[in-house]
């Protein structure tokens, strides 16, 4: 038998219990976990809420960790939540053998589990989705969550000029500050909702309180140097259309999240006028061979300190309190669990 953490029932906390040892089958590796990082992700599939539907119970969450196999240090993926089987916050779990990605050497595991898939869509969603070129402006929406943050270093890594953030806290502002952000503007307090989802940085959600575009699109602006050439947007909502207003004529908006709201006040007038590009992006589209060399890269660049996110690494034994907190929203730190 092994630890893990297992849900029972779609809306409820989670509980450590013991589990049978996974058996790997045709295909098959079995991981023996390190770290498992709760993201916003396992918090929507456990409420049963998601666009999976219902998961099969009971199950072990965990859509991501770090562990070895083989004698190598690896970052896995799994489907829990998404798919009938067990994910990572297990002492053992099981994933497919091509989608182990082995980490450089130097690798803290606690750090890459942190970063793990939001970091690759932060690097994706700028790159490839982006396309962003050497010496432009960003402009980071929600840069104090983990995608946020990942998305002002890997900004700068690729050459952009200047980089501006958003975030609603003021442990979020310092966080996207501490991160390498030129500038960073308050968004206004936020209401939750029910059922938002997103990729992006807090399982909070929440429509902002002010519809003040005009009000918000003026602070940007001020903040920026110039017109933008790109936003990443994890929010939508009303920052997503404020953060429009700043962009230069062909600029791009990559939307990768709906923490602030489900719409978007995006105008017509904004739109055509500059004739404004506006991307979605899911690391679920992503080719498996596109998503292990962006976890390689965001591997490395951790390896070498150049890339991190601000995480809390928390024992096993202590999953259902840091769990809770996640899911009201009590801190915006990304959670990692200790199962070595």
């Amino acid at each position: 038998m092994m630890r893990a953490l297992q849900i029972d029932e779609c809306g409820r906390p989670p509980a450590v219990a013991a589990r049978p040892e996974p058996v790997p089958g045709p295909g098959l590796e079995l991981v023996r976990v390190v770290a498992a990082p709760i993201t916003p992700l396992d918090l929507l599939c456990a409420t049963g809420t998601s666009y999976f539907g219902l998961p099969a119970l009971p199950y072990v969450p965990g859509v991501q960790g770090v562990g070895s196999a083989g004698g190598r240090l690896v970052w896995f993926p799994t489907a829990a939540g998404m798919a009938p089987g067990d994910g990572s916050m297990a002492e053992l779990a099981l994933a497919r053998a091509e989608d182990l990605v082995e980490l450089p050497e130097g690798a803290d595991p606690f750090a890459v589990a942190a970063l793990g898939l939001s970091a690759v869509a932060a690097y994706q969603a700028l790159t490839w989705r982006g396309e962003l070129a050497a010496g432009e402006q960003v402009l980071v929406l929600g840069g104090g969550g983990a995608v946020g943050q990942a998305a002002i270093q890997l900004a700068r890594l690729a050459g952009a000029r200047r980089v501006v953030a958003a975030a609603r806290s003021a442990a979020g502002l310092d966080r996207a500050r501490q991160a390498g952000a030129d500038a960073v503007v308050p968004l206004p307090p936020a209401v939750p909702t029910p059922g938002s989802a997103s990729d992006g940085p807090d399982p909070a959600a929440g429509e902002l309180a002010s519809g003040d575009v005009d009000g918000l699109a003026r602070r940007f602006a001020d903040a920026c140097d110039g017109p933008v050439d790109l936003v990443l947007d994890p929010l939508y909502g009303v920052p997503a259309a404020a953060a429009a207003r700043t962009l230069r004529p062909g600029g791009r908006l990559v939307n990768l999240g709906s923490a602030a709201a489900e719409t978007c006040p995006l105008d017509s007038a904004t739109l055509r006028s500059r004739s404004l590009r506006v991307l979605g992006y899911t690391n679920n589209e992503l080719p498996r061979e596109r998503r292990a060399a962006a976890v390689a890269h965001v591997a490395e660049q951790s390896a070498a300190g150049r890339l991190a996110v601000t995480h809390e690494v928390v024992p096993l034994d202590q999953a259902a309190r840091a769990w809770h907190g996640q899911t009201s929203g009590a801190s915006g730190v990304r959670i990692v669990l200790d199962l070595g």
